[in-house]
């Protein structure tokens, strides 16, 4: 699990604007996806305050702010500020006033300024700090998007992972990532998968080498990230196995607690593992709707058992 990310990076990924460009944020980081409005806490009601969270600022907060006195404001600010908050950000393009800076630097507290609107903002956030601090492992395997649907495919070493996934890229479809899967559980409903950052669009091809397929193929064939739908796990042919080929019940893997959809797929010359997967998605995708070929095919069997037998009655 992810125990922290860095401060860095959330002032990257969100566009934020630092009041304080010289402050060195190297070392800082947010341990949890939780964000505050420190609407009670700027009355002075300071019980129950989480000060790991990002202190958020918005338009409200401002303009209660703005209609204080200074003597009342200076000490409540000094107070919020003594507990080493991660940092404030203020919202709508809203600025804070001179008081606020002197105390946040005395505080050594950051403080940033974005335009975007308070409530979307803090969606925004906490959507992302989600994945970043979700509970995290990293598996072999190769992640696609097949029709929309994530499809992780598992199997040992040399079996024809890789190559399934060049020739799913071939036909239209998405690498998500190659060789190792960080998986990521952001829901008790969902998994997400993402490739590590060094080996990101990266495709491993025995006796041919490394190929990047995001500049051979396009950006087109390439995702950063996708929920896992669906697991194929690759395995050799065994004549003394008995596969399952109606159906009927689904299999499950387990990740993290979560359970996914799970097919083993015997592999042997001659089958086209890039057409088995489309199919295995389309199918899964039309279960999700509603729809079980199995099951369909099962109630036509036993309606015509019933038929006959009525005939045989008659």
């Amino acid at each position: 699990m992810a125990s922290s990310v860095a401060l860095t990076k959330l002032v990257e990924k969100m566009k934020l604007e630092s009041v304080f460009p010289d402050m060195d944020l190297s070392n800082r980081k947010i341990i949890t996806t939780e964000v505050n409005r420190p609407a009670l806490q700027l009355t002075g009601y300071f019980e129950h305050f989480d000060a790991e969270r990002l202190q958020i600022i918005g338009f409200v907060e401002w303009t209660y702010l703005e209609g204080l006195p200074r003597e009342v404001k200076v000490p409540i600010y000094e107070k919020l500020l003594s507990y080493q908050v991660p940092c404030l950000i203020y919202t709508t393009q809203i600025a804070p006033d001179e008081d606020m800076k002197e105390l946040a630097r005395k505080y050594d507290v950051p403080i940033f300024i974005t335009k975007k609107a308070t409530s979307p903002f803090m969606a925004e956030v906490i959507r992302w700090l989600n994945v970043e601090l979700a509970p995290c492992i990293s598996i072999h395997g190769v992640l696609v998007d097949v029709y929309g649907e994530g499809i992780l495919i598992t199997g040992e070493s040399g079996i024809g992972k890789s190559e399934a996934a060049l020739e799913l890229i071939k036909r239209g479809h998405r690498l998500i990532t190659d060789d190792v899967v960080e998986i990521r559980k952001v829901s008790d409903d969902t998994l997400v998968g993402t490739a590590p950052d060094i080996t990101r669009h990266f495709i491993e091809l025995r006796g041919i080498g490394i190929i990047n397929v995001k500049t051979l193929f396009g950006v087109e064939s390439v995702k950063d990230t996708g929920t896992i739908d669906l697991v194929i796990k690759l395995e050799e042919w065994d004549r003394e196995k008995e596969y399952d080929r109606l159906g009927l019940e689904e299999e499950y893997t387990e990740y993290l607690g979560n359970k996914v959809v799970c097919h083993s797929l015997p592999i042997r010359p001659g089958r086209n593992l890039a057409v088995i997967v489309e199919s295995a998605a389309v199918n899964h995708r039309q279960k999700k709707m509603g729809y079980n070929a199995a099951r369909e095919l099962y109630e036509r069997v036993q309606n015509g058992l019933m038929r006959n037998m009525n005939k045989s009655q008659e």
